[in-house]
């Protein structure tokens, strides 16, 4: 590479296009280390004809969700595809590409989402047979290693398509197409799944643990096999979807203000390939480093760290280089950094080894469900305040250090800091997508009837996968706000916006529609978990009711009729959040009162408070749920008490705000941005600029 780098013309684009053959080589390397992992995980043994019969239900049910739900998205794909062709069109940026670009984006989001979901409703009994029969060792490396195969196939579809599109086209503009069906698969991937997986998780522990008194992922729960296959469509699915197009996000944004700094220009672009491509070699090194030692915490945070630690010594050296200083390396190392310790402060506020969730448990102790719901919310908004300062001091040194390098190179650094952030999302999301996997095998264990030692090594698993996912969710909202107020200068500049005028009406009007939006868009994802898990808790009473035997565990619950209400129930509440997110922009940037200015202010407004909110729910839903898990270990009164029941409360409020509506926030805010970049065209012919 070293080589390559020094006898290339970096600063053309033909220069640089043998190096951009080497970064197609790492992520198609990336793409076969997932199927040598596949492989890997598909020769451990299944367990027990029961264990077998149980995980062939929830791969069948996670199966025809996902398949009616890309059934309603090549809806949405088809009719976005022919407004970009028809409606986008420049002399920079031909229409069609930019369709096809965008078309590119949502099939391998697709790819990455399914691929992932695959292998992990295959890891899921392996993992628990692995505990089984190997301990917690085991256990944690086929979970982990199901986890990697989508890690990798986030990193290695996203910089495959961002890549191959740049080599065959030169032109960074086309690209924000490919971010566009991205985050258009990942809006309608997190809420649909996310929807279905809260449906069938609420309304388990409503209608099993606080009305039928049964144990978790008890087989006399009808709710239980949906609820294993929510975990799949929506933790594994719908969370790789969104960590896919965050990471195309960010290396999107900072593309497109490289070339448009003549500064930077194709080296600009050159080092931001060359740093993803650096991340995914990190990751995967990195991942070698998770073995089993007792403390799967531990373990996992071990790989993540020596996987960090590889792309600071990168960006310091490519840096140089690349673009003759360490400085644009610095803005890099901001940003990877302030991700780190955002996660670990999220790992503060949402883990069971903190003062923040033994208090929540404590409260539910002291004075039962309201104090629960009280104290949870309290607890997620604290956690906001650390976590903006953080974002808040990346986005300072990284803008500084790039304002060093050349004159307007300091939004290029913002850019480059969420890429820093991202780089090592091959096993963030390895980290993060070994959290359901675990879940499934504990619910698999409870329901083969498996010993006692088995559920509490898949519980721990579980326990610390809470705490895992809660961190995956901490640097995708960091990079989020990064990644929107990179594309939103971007934005600005396509449409020759040098400044907003906040004392403009219009522009006040735009903030607050803004500002609004996440909490409308909250709104209606929590609805729509509380209206099918509703439907969930009525279903399962009536099999209690009307099944014989089914109390005294004589009889067989009726999986498949729950299964067909959550996926019946998500796909039908996705649409409307899905379309608010994309036809917001849409219609602000094309009424004439309101036009380009009010929707810099839309885009502005939402940044801002959905970065809070998505922090907010995120970290709040994690600190209820491992309360709870912190009191089922034994902690005042154990499993069955009052305090327990007080905390399943907690639990289930947590729920869509961790797993639905929080998560989604981010994709909002810049599936909006990205909207809006897109249509700029349009946007300027209707101001008859």
């Amino acid at each position: 590479m070293k080589t390559i780098l020094c006898s290339a013309n970096l600063g053309t684009f033909d220069g640089i296009k043998p190096i951009l053959i080497v970064i197609l080589a790492v992520a198609i390397f990336a793409l076969i280390f997932a199927g040598i992992l596949t492989s890997l995980v598909s020769k451990e043994d299944e367990g027990t004809d029961r264990m077998k019969e149980i995980s062939n239900s929830i791969k069948e049910g996670a199966r025809a969700f996902l398949f009616a739900e890309y059934r309603i998205l090549a809806i949405v794909i088809v009719v976005l595809f022919v407004a970009i062709a028809v409606f986008t069109n420049t002399n920079t940026a031909p229409g069609i590409q930019s369709a096809l670009s965008f078309l590119l984006g949502a099939v391998f989001s697709i790819f990455a989402g399914y691929f992932g979901m695959n292998i992990a409703t295959k890891a899921n009994v392996r993992t628990a047979n692995g505990a089984r029969t190997g301990g917690m060792n085991k256990a944690l490396l086929i979970a982990f290693r199901g986890g990697s195969v989508m890690g990798m196939c986030v990193v290695g579809f996203g910089l495959l398509g961002c890549t191959l599109i740049y080599f065959l086209t030169g032109n960074a503009e086309i690209l924000t197409g490919y971010s566009l069906g991205a985050s258009t698969i990942a809006l309608f991937a997190r809420v649909g799944g996310g929807i279905y997986t809260k449906a069938a998780d609420v309304g388990a522990d409503i209608a099993g643990k606080t009305i039928e008194d049964l144990p978790e992922d008890d087989p006399r729960n009808p709710a239980v096999i949906a609820d294993n296959v929510g975990d799949n469509v929506g933790d594994v699915a719908g969370m790789g979807a969104d960590l896919f197009e965050s990471y195309v996000g960010a290396i999107i944004s900072a593309l497109t203000l490289a070339v448009t700094n003549s500064a930077i220009g194709q080296k600009g672009v050159l080092f931001t390939f060359v740093l993803a491509a650096s991340g995914i070699i990190a990751a995967i090194i990195g991942a070698q480093f998770v073995r089993g030692n007792g403390n799967p915490q531990k373990a996992l945070n071990t790989g993540t760290y020596i996987a960090s630690a590889i792309v600071v010594v990168a960006a310091l050296v490519f840096s140089n280089y690349i673009l003759g200083n360490v400085k644009y390396g610095v803005a890099i190392i901001a940003g990877l950094l302030v991700g780190v310790i955002i996660g670990k402060i999220t790992e503060v506020y949402t883990s069971a080894d903190y003062k923040f969730v033994k208090h929540i448990a404590e409260q539910s102790n002291k004075g039962g469900a309201a104090t629960t719901i009280i104290s949870g919310i309290a607890v997620g908004m604290k956690s906001t305040w650390i976590s903006i300062v953080l974002i808040c001091i990346a986005t300072i040194i990284a803008y500084n250090f790039g304002e060093q390098v050349v004159a307007g190179g300091g939004l290029y650094g913002i850019a480059l800091a969420a890429v820093g952030m991202l780089s090592t999302t091959g096993i963030t999301v390895a980290v993060d997508a070994y959290g359901p996997i675990a879940d499934n095998a504990g619910g698999i264990a409870e329901m083969s009837e498996l010993p006692e030692s088995v559920r509490e090594i898949t519980d721990t698993l579980d326990s610390v996968g809470n705490t895992t996912a809660a961190m995956g969710k901490g640097f995708a909202i960091g990079s989020a706000a990064l990644t929107a107020l990179a594309l939103f200068v971007s934005y600005a500049q396509k449409v020759n916006l040098s400044m907003i005028d906040i004392l403009k009406p219009t522009t006040v009007v735009g903030l607050l529609i803004g500002a609004m939006l996440p909490f409308l868009f909250s709104a209606f994802t929590m609805e729509s978990v509380s209206k099918a898990a509703g439907d969930m808790v009525t279903e399962v009473e009536r099999q209690m009711r009307e099944i014989a035997g089914l109390k005294e565990g004589k009889a067989k619950a009726n999986y498949k009729r729950c299964v067909e209400i959550s996926t019946h129930a998500s796909l039908r509440e996705m649409v409307v959040p899905g379309l608010l997110a994309v036809l917001a922009p849409l219609v602000v940037g094309s009424v004439p009162f309101l036009g380009i200015e009010a929707l810099g202010g839309l885009l502005a407004g939402a940044l801002v408070s959905g970065v809070c909110m998505a922090i907010f729910m995120s970290n709040a839903g994690g600190a209820w749920d491992n309360a709870k898990k912190y009191i089922e270990q034994g902690a005042f009164g154990g499993k069955g008490s009052e305090t327990h029941k007080a905390a399943v409360v907690g639990d289930t409020v947590g729920d869509p705000f961790k797993d639905t509506s929080g998560p989604s926030i981010n994709i909002l805010i810049k599936l909006m941005t990205i909207v809006s970049l897109v249509f700029a065209p349009l946007f300027l012919k209707m101001a008859g600029m």
